[in-house]
């Protein structure tokens, strides 16, 4: 029998990019109310009776986020905190607890589980945040998914992605490019080859401290770097109606980390477009001195989008859909 749901002509999710399908939804969605800082930034900011709070919410699926072979349970449980926490961080905010959802084949053996809880908890103690909740759930075979809400507060207004200005410093906080070199190496079996660049990917440490002390020092926008510097800094661009100038000599240092392990190019395009970072990206007035922890990588421009050297980019990084 066929389902006009799923079997009717028109385009599927792998004809349309993340920004382009989000585009689609959001008017179909209720705005208003509490919801102070609504779909399209990092996080929402939430009014309540006591305050505000900020809440985000990220997930992980085997076979899509992680693989088994090259991931522990206790690195998927790491990594999931580490992605989550950014966005707060990246709001200007701190995290103040997380809700963990697992979603999981009856036949997942009971140690994945409690080794994913193990590293799950040590990543959140580690910067304090405490585990509030969440919820279990059976799925089809071979089917393992995490998914994580993060709360947290921010010191007064939250450093959104619209606020970038013309003659703003771009500057980042955190690494760039070793994730994806580190999945690279995995790719061609050379995890043996650097070590730390495979960590980097499978373990993330984000500047997570760095997201309110740009706050504090006056940043006019800010984003997680997730799905790639140049793909990141376009969505700052568009919601800022400005372009970000970025400049490869700025970025020398994160290149000749690489580049004894890839070749030029190849370093380039993880530097670029490498995806899963999780640093901090921030836009500051050209008369705010950069906080320690920032680096400048490009100014803001009149325009439109993203250059390097001068010369447009876009897409790379990461795109749910066209993986």
């Amino acid at each position: 029998m066929t389902n006009r749901w799923t079997d009717g002509p028109g385009p599927r999710l792998r004809d349309v990019s993340e920004d382009e399908l989000l585009a689609q939804i959001f008017p179909l969605l209720p705005r208003g109310g509490p919801v102070v800082v609504a779909p399209g930034d990092d996080t929402a900011l939430v009014r309540t009776a006591y305050g505000s709070v900020l809440a985000t919410t990220d997930t992980m699926v085997r076979g899509r986020d992680w693989l088994d072979e090259w991931s522990s349970p206790a690195d998927v449980g790491g990594k999931s905190v580490a992605q989550n926490v950014a966005d707060i961080a990246s709001m200007g905010g701190r995290a103040t607890a997380l809700l963990v959802t697992l979603v999981a084949d009856p036949e997942t053996p009971v140690a994945w589980v409690l080794d994913f809880a193990a590293g799950l908890g040590a990543a959140a103690a580690e910067i304090e945040v405490p585990i509030a909740g969440g919820d279990l759930s059976s799925a089809p075979a071979g089917t393992l998914m995490v998914s994580i809400t993060a709360l947290g507060d921010v010191d007064g207004d939250p450093v959104l992605r619209s606020g970038a200005r013309g003659g703003d410093v771009v500057a980042v906080a955190g690494t760039l490019g070793r994730s994806a070199a580190g999945f690279v190496l995995l790719q061609q079996d050379r995890a043996d080859d650097d070590e730390d660049l495979v960590r980097e990917h499978v373990r993330p440490r984000p500047p997570y401290e760095q997201g309110p002390v740009a706050r504090s020092a006056g940043a006019t926008a800010m984003i997680d770097l997730s799905d790639g510097l140049v793909r990141d800094a376009g969505r700052v661009a568009a919601a800022s109606g400005v372009r970000l100038e970025l400049s490869t000599e700025l970025l020398r240092a994160d290149l000749d980390r690489l580049t004894g392990v890839l070749d030029d190019d190849a370093a380039l395009g993880c530097v670029l477009t490498g995806g899963e970072e999780h640093s901090l990206l921030a836009c500051f007035p050209p008369e705010v001195a950069l906080p320690d922890g920032w680096r400048r990588i490009g100014q803001v421009g009149a325009g439109e989008g993203v250059t390097v050297d001068g010369r447009p980019r876009s897409g790379g990084g990461w795109d749910h859909f066209h993986p």
